[in-house]
């Protein structure tokens, strides 16, 4: 599955959105010149539209991009609002809110727990 993928260090949200036209070249052109971030780097990059029902994710493996395409037959994606351009880096587990249709900031969700001892 994407959200498991092997080497990914880092997740960006594009801020705002996305022409949902743009395919692997346009959504590469504009990882590197308006967020000047590297497109090869072992990231994910998330794009989502205006309507907040399609979303594209940019990977580069190996040698090739994958482009992964989400479309919602109903609902919206729960597309953070805070910046209106730019990037936002999110986690893998926060990334995958959003594909289940939640929220980044989960009130619910258990917080991680940094344990230095097992009894």
């Amino acid at each position: 599955m994407l959200i498991g993928a092997a080497g990914v260090e880092r997740v960006y949200l594009a801020c705002g959105s996305t022409d949902m036209r743009k395919s692997i070249d346009g959504l590469a052109a504009l990882v590197s010149q308006s967020f000047q971030l590297d497109p090869f780097s072992p990231a994910l990059f998330v794009f989502c539209n205006r309507g907040r029902d399609k979303m594209k994710i940019l990977h580069w493996d190996h040698n090739g991009f994958w482009l992964y395409y989400r479309r919602l037959e109903k609902g919206r994606f729960q597309w953070p609002t805070t910046q209106e351009h730019g990037t936002l880096t999110v986690s893998r587990r926060q990334l995958q809110w959003l594909l289940d249709g939640l929220a980044l900031d989960q009130r619910q969700a258990h917080r991680p727990v940094h344990a230095r001892v097992v009894v």
